[in-house]
């Protein structure tokens, strides 16, 4: 960034985006200095180097902020409720866990809620293997940052996305993705080949239907 760049000349690009070309570094730095801006080298690797006159410091800004908002995404914290009471059919449960797990297969951290009502307060151990379960059932993409707790009328455990098996998990089903699009694509094939073919098998037919119907 700006005295910094030894190299002369570079090839620049000015504060409004426009390509400038070639030009002779200190004549660059001039510019920068004009505008009250920095010359930053943005792309190092090629001849003559790619700058840009720009407010550094805004950029660095606006990327650190950028940057913040991703992460803040990424840790975002989902809840999933396992219905109003401990009553809940299997079936549902299933329908919940399938839920976290993409949840959790997006980077989010996933908190499960178990309630209770009126007398399952006194079978709360009902619960809390529930969430052992869902627990052992997710364990191949997360861990339990915070085991299962009671708090009121409801019980709850925190999950947290285990990132090494989850992008294990990607990278297999991006694998079978591209092991499936050759064999899609010939199933196309044939089913394209298939009417053209029966087209020219009636097309051939057809003269002699003609000739019989002249006779």
């Amino acid at each position: 960034m700006n005295h910094e760049i030894r190299l002369s000349p570079i090839n620049l690009i000015d504060q409004d985006g426009k390509s400038i070309g070639e030009i002779d570094t200190r004549d660059a730095m001039r510019m920068a200095e004009e505008a009250g801006l920095d010359l930053v080298e943005i792309q190092a690797n090629v001849r003559p180097p790619l700058c840009k006159i720009m407010d550094y410091g805004k950029y660095k800004y606006e990327l650190s902020k950028k940057q913040k908002g991703q992460k803040n995404k990424a840790q975002e914290l989902k809840e999933v409720r396992l219905g109003r009471s401990a009553k809940i059919d299997p079936h549902d449960v299933g329908i919940r866990v399938n839920q976290a797990r993409k949840f959790l297969m997006q980077g989010h951290k996933v908190q499960i809620v178990q309630r209770f009502r009126g007398r399952e307060m006194q079978h709360k151990d009902i619960g809390l293997d529930r969430l052992k379960e869902i627990a052992q059932d997710l364990s191949d993409i997360s861990k339990i940052e915070a085991p299962p707790r009671q708090a009121g009328r409801q019980m709850s455990m925190l999950l947290t996305p285990d990132k090494q098996r989850v992008e294990a998990i990607k990278r297999k089903l991006e694998a079978e993705k591209a092991k499936d699009a050759p064999e899609a694509e010939a199933d196309a094939d044939a089913q394209t080949e298939t009417p053209a073919a029966e087209e020219q098998a009636v097309e051939a037919e057809a003269p002699e239907e003609a000739t019989a119907d002249k006779g």
